[in-house]
């Protein structure tokens, strides 16, 4: 159970990170969302506060109901997530020395909130 738990707990928190980079950045993908953005940011609103309930509350049974570890595991998951659609999206690299050096912690932050 403890593994279903995390792993819709990771499903969660990437959905959320998604929308959160999207309700954020979008203006800057695209134009035409620059005089949008604050409509984004409204829709996207009530997804995002959702995938971030659900998130934790799965979280809170697969981390032995440990909010500090889900809340590591969440920013973990965003430094993941983050780089990926920056790079897809804006074109900005992500492999630079500081970049990857985040990215690599943030894997190491969810295999010690995962196994220890």
């Amino acid at each position: 159970m403890k593994m279903v738990s995390l792993f819709y707990c990771f499903v969660c928190f990437v959905i959320l990170q998604a929308a959160v980079w999207f309700s954020t950045n979008l203006q800057f993908v695209n134009a035409s969302f620059a005089d949008k953005s604050f409509l984004v940011m409204i829709i996207l609103s009530i997804p995002t506060s959702m995938t971030a309930y659900y998130g934790s509350k799965f979280g809170y049974s697969a981390f032995e109901e440990s909010v500090w570890a889900i809340r590591f595991f969440g920013f973990a998951v965003s430094y993941l997530v983050f780089p990926l659609l920056t790079w897809y999206f804006l074109g900005e690299s992500m492999l630079n020395i500081k970049t990857m050096s985040c990215v690599v912690l943030s894997f190491l932050i969810i295999l010690i909130q995962v196994y220890f």
